[in-house]
């Protein structure tokens, strides 16, 4: 885990009803996956109804916040001030199945490979933690 960070100039997520348990979480170093109880089916982002059975009966469970690189990019272009290029964004797949959108971090963007192990950590704002993944 990483000390706070000072307050980016950059936009930060804000939690609502739905999605609170997630940032909570974040903001004691735990990962959090939203759990379908009707048929077990993990989602993330968190959402009303479940993508498998469409229910809406929902526990939270704790990831291991390890994972693979799935996918990334590395953006040139400055789309907000906050931003500063290049930076990479990836799709992590989580051990248990569910893939999110993040960055990489502790390691220099030419060296992200797809396939490569990953484990969380968390960039501490104020009052918001966001989950991003070095190399395990």
């Amino acid at each position: 885990m990483t000390d706070a960070t000072p307050a980016p100039s950059r936009p930060l997520p804000q939690a609502d009803e739905i999605s609170k348990e997630f940032f909570d979480g974040g903001m004691a170093g735990r990962l959090m996956l939203m759990k379908c109880t009707a048929c077990g089916a993990l989602r993330l982002p968190s959402r009303r109804h479940c993508d498998v059975c469409l229910a809406d009966e929902t526990a939270w469970v704790e990831s291991s916040g390890k994972g693979v690189v799935r996918s990334f990019g590395i953006m040139h272009q400055r789309y907000h001030p906050g931003f500063q290029t290049p930076y990479n964004v990836a799709f992590v797949e989580l051990e248990e199945g569910v893939r999110l959108p993040t960055n990489i971090v502790g390691v220099a963007n030419d060296a992200i490979r797809v396939g490569m192990p990953v484990v969380v950590e968390w960039d501490r704002y104020e009052d918001v933690a966001l989950p991003k993944f070095r190399p395990a």
